[in-house]
């Protein structure tokens, strides 16, 4: 039953890859779709998904929480990591961080969806709205020459330009005033969201760069294992700590199981760092993450 629910969702990557090889419908159509999803179909299904999500329920607080505490334990692994083991370059350990801390929300939503149907939607949008900020600060920190308030300025930027994380954030407060969307809104905001997850997945297909998979192959192997495997695995540890249960648990081993956001190499290539390897790396984690997203899910039991 679970490779019947995630199988569909994969052969839309490959469609998209199949489409963008071959030039059609157009080859700069794939940036614009791209464009459209980032900029207003999905942050339209935030809204909706957020607006109607019951932040009330102390499991969803609860399941916020255990959202940060994963993703702040894995990214003080990492510094720890490269501090003592591994120093490397901000270049070069950008996308390592990433490779670990970042996740692919289209493909998080879409799983999301197909194992649990819309009423999942409500708890995965809490799931990025804690996340997705935390994770982009996180991301430009690992990439950055320069610290602290230095580098709080990007930071900043980074976040007011998301439009996913503004997005978050009326979806919250229309949760918070209880008032949902008016004239029509709900249902208008619905039908745009709609066509976010398939048209996303698309342009995930669409941005995969088999030829980046020739070069690093031992980080390659290394950052995905951790990223595919190591990370559900201490998910679902920090869920049981945690007294997690249902769709809650089944939200954060899911959007610790996904592969890496193509939009961390659009960060990666604007901050200087080696975009070659983060390409490598989306390519790498959406490829194998066919077969590891269910075998996960299977093995932790939430599938």
């Amino acid at each position: 039953m679970l490779i019947l629910t995630i199988w569909p969702l994969f052969a839309l990557i490959c469609l998209g890859f199949l489409l963008a090889r071959r030039g059609w419908p157009d080859p700069g159509f794939w940036p614009a779709a791209e464009k459209l999803n980032y900029f207003l179909l999905f942050p339209a299904l935030l809204v909706s998904s957020l607006a109607n999500a019951p932040l009330s329920d102390p499991a969803i607080l609860q399941m916020g929480g255990a959202a940060l505490v994963t993703i702040a334990l894995a990214a003080l692994a990492m510094w720890g990591i490269r501090r003592t083991f591994l120093p490397a370059t901000p270049a070069r350990f950008g996308p390592a961080f990433q490779g670990v801390v970042r996740f692919n929300t289209y493909i998080g939503l879409a799983v999301t969806a197909g194992l649990t149907g819309t009423t999942g939607l409500g708890q995965a949008a809490v799931y990025l709205a804690v996340a997705v900020p935390f994770v982009n600060v996180l991301s430009i920190m690992a990439l950055s020459k320069s610290t602290g308030l230095r580098a709080a300025p990007a930071m900043a930027r980074s976040i007011l330009a998301n439009p996913l994380i503004l997005a978050c954030i009326v979806g919250i407060l229309l949760a918070m005033l209880g008032t949902g969307l008016p004239y029509g809104l709900d249902r208008f905001l619905d039908l745009m969201g709609r066509a976010s997850l398939p048209l996303g997945l698309l342009c995930v297909g669409a941005a995969l760069r088999p030829g980046a998979l020739r070069q690093d192959l031992t980080q390659l192997v290394s950052i995905s294992a951790v990223r595919l495997i190591a990370m559900p695995l201490f998910a679902a540890l920090i869920a049981r700590v945690m007294g997690l249960q249902g769709t809650e648990a089944l939200v954060l081993v899911t959007f610790s199981a996904i592969p890496v956001a193509p939009t961390a190499y659009v960060l990666t290539r604007q901050l200087g760092g080696d975009a070659t390897l983060m390409a490598g790396l989306v390519t790498a984690q959406t490829l194998a993450a066919v077969a590891t997203i269910p075998l996960m899910l299977r093995l932790l039991g939430m599938g």
